[in-house]
């Protein structure tokens, strides 16, 4: 169980300010105006922690290095650590060094190696600016926020959302415990097919980084990521007030909610599974004790969830997204909200909740997970209950996260652990949600 209360909620947006709205648009524009100037593009994450001497600090060096050499641009977070790194190797390539920061409650300072550089309030629209131009992805051990932005690029190659470019893992010590818990948990349940398993490779060497980003070419700088078309300045089109119309709307949708919770899991489960019936009883219990359930609106466990508060004759809320302008819906969902932009859709299912129970899942329930661990361990999200149910398949990945990122490599504080808790029943899920005053959500 977790060692502090849950009591620090706080919506991570104000729904009704006008003006927020506004911001993030603007966060959009001026972020596209400011990526379309580079080419070559090679995005790096990972720990902000990372200290010069460490031996992959000198590995994003020198790969930047030789990747500015080759007239790569080279973009990261633009802060210390890995960034540093990355930024420093660029630099003395005489390369275009870029950061895209992010303003932290505990301030994040631009390292002295970033030649061009870009703030963000959000960090939603700055992941879509560090992902969007990429031809290459490179990742180095960090923390909740690495985890994150390398899940987030996996659900969307996945989904066909983006091209399939080189994402290159360097350090197996640090990568192959992840892999293992993927190819003995996401795997085993099929919520992730072996194949996609190679849509990374780990690698150790900046000559193997080099080999892989020598067969790629320049990206189109429009991608679905970055919807297709999407234009700035003078030539603006409608989808700039598109994105802006589903914030508005996705935001009004969600100020109708009331106690509700939000429950994750893979669509790519069966009706026999053993976590279908659970997620369907346990949303059923919360719906009884007069909760609303929020899911993703599709198949699987959300389905399930949905089933649970439809029977259970409560709110049964699908946050859908549009494939090829189809909807996928299921029966269960008693209201809905629809979008065709994933970075929206994310935002707003993870906005709302008292709490967020997580039942196994893929490439796109570990990035919705790391996302709300990473929200809330920088202070843009209130502390409120995330409770991963099935210990069967959680405890591999709870016992990376405590050897791997507290232990090992120190990319995360040994609290951070604290932020989650597992659990194999439904009275204890329930137990831990109802730990949250219904007040606190406005």
């Amino acid at each position: 169980m977790p060692k502090k209360p849950f009591y620090k909620y706080h919506e991570p947006v104000n729904f009704r300010d006008t003006w927020r709205i506004f911001k993030i648009m603007s966060e959009f524009v001026e972020g596209y105006q400011f990526i379309s100037q580079f080419k070559g593009e090679v995005t790096v994450f990972g720990s902000a922690r990372t200290k010069p001497g460490n031996k992959y600090y000198k590995l994003a060096e020198e790969t930047s290095r030789l990747l500015g050499k080759k007239k790569h641009t080279i973009i990261t977070g633009g802060g210390p650590g890995i960034m540093e790194a990355a930024n420093k190797g660029a630099f003395l390539a005489n390369a275009e060094s870029v950061g895209l920061n992010i303003q932290l409650p505990s301030e994040q300072f631009l390292n002295k190696y970033v030649k061009k550089s870009l703030g963000f309030h959000y960090f939603f629209t700055r992941k879509v600016m560090l992902t969007s131009p990429a031809q290459a992805f490179l990742y180095f051990p960090g923390g909740f926020g690495t985890m994150d932005e390398f899940f987030e690029v996996m659900d969307t190659i996945e989904l066909g959302k983006m091209p399939k470019i080189p994402v290159a893992l360097f350090g197996k010590e640090y990568w192959q415990p992840l892999v293992k818990f993927l190819q003995e948990s996401s795997v085993e349940i099929g919520s992730i097919k072996k194949s996609d398993l190679s849509l990374f490779k780990i690698i150790d060497s900046p000559k193997e980084a080099l080999t892989m980003i020598s067969k790629t070419h320049e990206r189109p700088f429009f991608s679905d990521f970055a919807p297709k078309k999407f234009s700035v300045g003078e030539s603006a089109d409608w989808r700039i007030f598109r994105i802006m119309s589903e914030l508005v709307e996705g935001f009004e949708f969600v100020t109708k909610l009331k106690d509700d919770v939000t429950i994750l899991g893979t669509k790519s489960i069966s009706k026999d599974s053993p976590y279908y019936e659970n997620a369907y009883n346990l949303a059923y219990a919360l719906g009884k004790q007069g909760y609303s359930i929020v899911t993703g609106g599709g198949p699987g466990i959300m389905e399930a969830a949905n089933h649970g508060a439809y029977d259970a004759g409560t709110k049964s809320v699908g946050m859908n997204i549009k494939f090829d302008h189809t909807i996928r819906t299921n029966k269960y969902v008693t209201d809905a909200a629809s979008f065709f932009f994933p970075f929206t859709r994310k935002l707003v299912l993870t906005a709302p909740s008292l709490g967020f129970i997580i039942f196994p899942g893929g490439y796109g329930t570990l990035h919705q997970l790391f996302e709300i661990l990473t929200l809330m361990e920088t202070g843009k999200m209130g502390r409120i209950p995330i409770v991963l149910f099935g210990k069967k398949f959680w405890k591999p990945f709870d016992d990376f996260i405590t050897n791997i990122l507290a232990k090992k490599f120190k990319t995360i504080n040994s609290d951070d652990q604290d932020l989650y808790v597992i659990v194999d029943k439904i009275e204890d899920a329930v137990r831990i949600i109802k730990q949250v005053p219904r007040n606190l959500k406005k």
